[in-house]
């Protein structure tokens, strides 16, 4: 990590002094920023994930990105997919999330991630991040409009279940419309927005 005066507010246990600005997160040094996110302009920070979460996180943008190739042959446009990457919901107040996975229109080099790109995002339950990804990061990726949002949760041998959720454009709320799980009987669960996926559990597994 990067040496920062010992007074630098990252930091101290001091309260945010005031809010950050889309210019001051992008002066950040790689290293610090990939440590936080930003809440209407205030810093949160991110604790380290477990290898478990950054395996299943590696495992679901592999099946979702050769899902995504299928699609892009049978005629769709363009699609990329990606783990840990930011995306800008908002310049004013700065609001900067970085999604465990996300799938979304192809850009531009350097062109900056924003909602209007991203069809799913997917967060990955962790010990201390369920109020965040089952309450807060659902309540604001519907409001950006991202049309789909998924929540997946892991048990010992890998990703075991997946909740499903929809965008209702009207009120800018997210519908639940399903729950895969590994448990269930069956083949494969076949998921068919917002492309073709086949859940694949073995392909889900650490």
């Amino acid at each position: 990590m990067a040496a920062l005066p010992d007074d630098y507010w990252l930091l101290s246990i001091r309260q945010q002094p005031e809010q950050m600005t889309a210019a001051e997160y992008e002066a950040l040094p790689e290293d610090i920023s990939k440590m936080i996110e930003i809440v209407d302009g205030y810093v949160v920070f991110c604790e380290s994930p477990t290898r478990e979460h950054q395996k299943a996180g590696l495992r679901l943008v592999t099946l979702i990105e050769r899902h995504a190739r299928s699609a892009m042959k049978r005629g769709h446009d363009c699609l990329d997919a990606n783990i840990d990457v930011d995306l800008r919901i908002r310049d004013i107040p700065l609001s900067n999330r970085r999604p465990d996975v996300i799938l979304y229109r192809c850009i531009d080099r350097g062109d900056r991630l924003r909602p209007e790109h991203a069809l799913l995002v997917v967060e990955i339950v962790s010990p201390g991040s369920e109020t965040q990804d089952t309450m807060d990061k659902l309540a604001e990726y519907a409001k950006a409009g991202i049309p789909h949002y998924w929540i997946a949760r892991l048990d010992d041998t890998g990703v075991s279940l997946i909740q499903l959720y929809q965008i209702d454009p009207a009120t800018l709320l997210y519908k639940h419309t399903g729950t895969v799980m590994k448990a269930e009987a069956g083949g494969p669960p076949e998921i068919s927005v917002p492309i073709p996926i086949t859940v694949d559990w073995a392909a889900l597994e650490y």
